[in-house]
């Protein structure tokens, strides 16, 4: 059980770093003020998944932390962003991109809740919480499509 509870949580972690990931390179691209805020808002939202990860997290594994994207994953989502924006950077195309990637999470955030009923209910919160977020964050983000 403990196991499932570490990967649930590293899953979770890898999401979260990834939508912070996501955000960074999205707002170096933007122009657009009205964008730029709502990003800082989202990844504030990100950034406070991952730190209640990170304090679960301590109560299960003392010597290690959770999983986040690596060097590769970040590269890929980099470049694949530069790519999908080349003729294209406006607040439409970077906000769908954004949506894309968060439907994305969405859809392993629901797997996660749906295979593993038997995590620890602090974990099971902040695995809704987090997909709820995502939920909420493609609502905000419509606005700019």
């Amino acid at each position: 059980m403990e196991n499932n509870n570490l990967n649930v949580l590293d899953e979770i972690n890898k999401g979260a770093t990834m939508g912070m990931d996501a955000i960074d390179i999205i707002s170096d691209k933007t122009k657009d003020a009205d964008l730029k805020e709502t990003l800082k808002v989202e990844y504030n939202k990100y950034k406070k998944i991952s730190e209640r990860v990170n304090d679960i997290y301590s109560h299960y594994h003392t010597n290690k932390e959770p999983h986040e994207t690596n060097a590769m994953n970040k590269m890929m989502t980099w470049y694949g962003v530069q790519m999908r924006t080349i003729k294209d950077d406006t607040p439409s195309k970077l906000s769908e991109l954004l949506m894309q990637g968060t439907n994305m999470g969405i859809i392993e955030g629901r797997r996660l809740l749906n295979h593993n009923t038997r995590i620890d209910k602090d974990i099971k919160n902040v695995l809704n919480d987090f997909v709820v977020m995502q939920e909420d964050s493609i609502e905000t983000l419509k606005k700019f499509l």
